[in-house]
């Protein structure tokens, strides 16, 4: 696990600070995000990898026993009822990482972001 000391640059270095089952893992949830949101960027920020389009669309963070995904408070409103069965606060859920990790709910959270990003670029390019 990476330790507050040392900070990563990358995504790559990020999940290399974690074990091996773990890395699997987020990698996966980079690839899921990546492919349901293809025209994002790749960034750290806040210390965990972080996928940009338009702003901060989606962050991911691996611990010592979740998986941490953080689509924005909208984002986790708009699966309240998904997401029931994890840990959750305004703004991020918890995938315990002895069950099995929700790949297709990922896939639909960051598909529900890029469309809400989008529209909220739109909407201020007509103001």
């Amino acid at each position: 696990m990476n330790s507050k000391a040392s900070k990563p640059a990358t995504i790559d270095a990020y999940i290399a600070g974690f074990p091996a089952d773990v890395q699997t893992i987020l990698q996966k949830v980079r690839a899921v995000i990546r492919k349901a949101a293809p025209a994002a960027q790749e960034a750290m920020k806040y210390g965990i990898p972080t996928f940009v389009l338009n702003g901060n669309l989606i962050h991911f963070a691996g611990f010592k026993n979740h998986i941490g995904l953080y689509p924005t408070p909208t984002g986790i409103m708009a699966f309240k009822k998904e997401l029931a069965a994890y840990a959750s606060s305004k703004g991020a859920v918890q995938f315990p990482l002895d069950k099995t990790i929700p790949y297709a709910l990922i896939e639909r959270i960051t598909k529900f972001r890029v469309k809400e990003t989008l529209a909220g670029a739109v909407a201020k390019r007509s103001e």
